[in-house]
């Protein structure tokens, strides 16, 4: 019976996995083909390869956690939560920022952890868009389509502002009540996490195209000699990325077509984000389109909304639903709805404002 039940958790937590595995079998026994991969896909996945490792290694240095526990000080918790995920998204993806995050406010002496964990995923899901290392979607666009830093900002500057503005503004009306003074003590800082600071920096400069790809060998190397522990990544995530680009490949090969409308694309690929997650329909969607800008609007908004439109949301969801003191799952996840999806229709509505006079095609 346990190993029923190990089987059924693997299902469950690795359903991106199977599901990308699965579609690349199936399409690949349809076009009669293996797919072909490209060096900017190739570059990409060793891009998020040493990005793992690094942000790894910061994770069990201690760093990112000191840095965290400073919000548990003071006054105003919930704006210094919701900022706190907001800007650390942006430099270590929003995934690891709601692994720290969110483990964080549940240790907490406060109440409406529900609503501030509710904020920190919506939070990291639009701080997280800025940049292009801030998730895995973004560093795929930024790659393949060859987009310049600055253009890449301002094209979705919009967008993580207006996430910034809303958000910090409904966390000053969420009173918190609670014993917040007590002294706490700062997390040990592994003296490694000053060369993972560093390696952070050059793998930053490797996807911002000042260094050469090849640059983050360093990062691999100094985990085999010195921190082997930081090699242990989501490998589950890299293969499920391995995978999607070869269905995607053979999706392209069936469909040969191309979607030329923006407002198509953003709409397309944000719904479709809402089902598959935004990762999976980024690739997809990217195979079919030159129209970057619409994309990396749609796939960011699809991180609001369902649960699976962002496997930041499901993160922050089953941390919090794992906790022993949550007994109220089924309220827990209404409100997370609820709130998701105003930040995705408040997505769409700034999109089509921002880009209501563009011609249609």
């Amino acid at each position: 019976m346990k190993k029923h039940t190990t089987v059924i958790d693997f299902f469950r937590q690795e359903w991106l996995l199977i599901a990308s595995g699965v579609g690349l079998i199936l399409t690949s026994l349809y076009t009669k083909r293996f797919p072909v991969y490209s060096i900017q896909e190739l570059q990409v996945l060793f891009m998020l390869f040493v990005l793992f490792i690094t942000i790894n290694g910061l994770q069990q240095s201690g760093l990112i956690l000191r840095i965290a526990k400073t919000v548990e000080q003071g006054k105003a918790i919930p704006l210094k939560l919701v900022l706190t995920t907001f800007f650390l998204s942006m430099l270590v993806t929003n995934d690891v920022a709601l692994i720290v995050m969110v483990p964080l406010t549940m240790s907490l002496a406060v109440n409406r952890k529900d609503i501030l964990v509710i904020l920190e995923a919506l939070a990291a899901n639009g701080g997280s868009a800025l940049t292009p290392f801030g998730n895995p979607q973004n560093l795929f666009i930024y790659w393949f389509y060859k987009i310049e830093p600055v253009t890449f900002v301002q094209t979705i500057a919009s967008f993580s502002l207006a996430s910034l503005i809303i958000l910090s503004a409904i966390s000053l009306f969420i009173t918190t009540k609670g014993d917040i003074q007590k002294p706490v003590k700062p997390p040990k800082i592994n003296r490694k996490a000053f060369a993972y600071a560093a390696l952070l920096i050059i793998v930053l400069l490797t996807v911002l195209h000042i260094l050469p790809v090849l640059s983050g060998i360093i990062v691999i190397i100094f985990a085999l000699i010195f921190d082997p522990k930081a090699l242990y990544i989501d490998y589950a995530l890299l293969f499920s990325f391995f995978f999607l680009f070869g269905f995607t490949n053979n999706m392209q090969m069936i469909f040969a077509h191309k979607i030329s409308h923006s407002g198509h694309i953003f709409l397309f690929s944000a719904l479709a984000s809402q089902v598959m997650s935004n990762v999976p329909a980024t690739l997809l969607f990217a195979k079919f389109t030159s129209n970057w800008k619409a994309l990396l609007w749609g796939v960011n908004a699809g991180g609001f909304g369902s649960l699976f439109g962002s496997l930041a949301n499901l993160i922050a969801y089953k941390i919090y639903v794992k906790q022993e003191e949550t007994n109220n799952t089924a309220v827990f996840t209404a409100k997370f709805l609820i709130l998701s999806y105003i930040a995705f229709f408040v997505s769409i509505g700034l999109y089509f404002y921002l880009y209501r006079a563009e011609p249609l095609l």
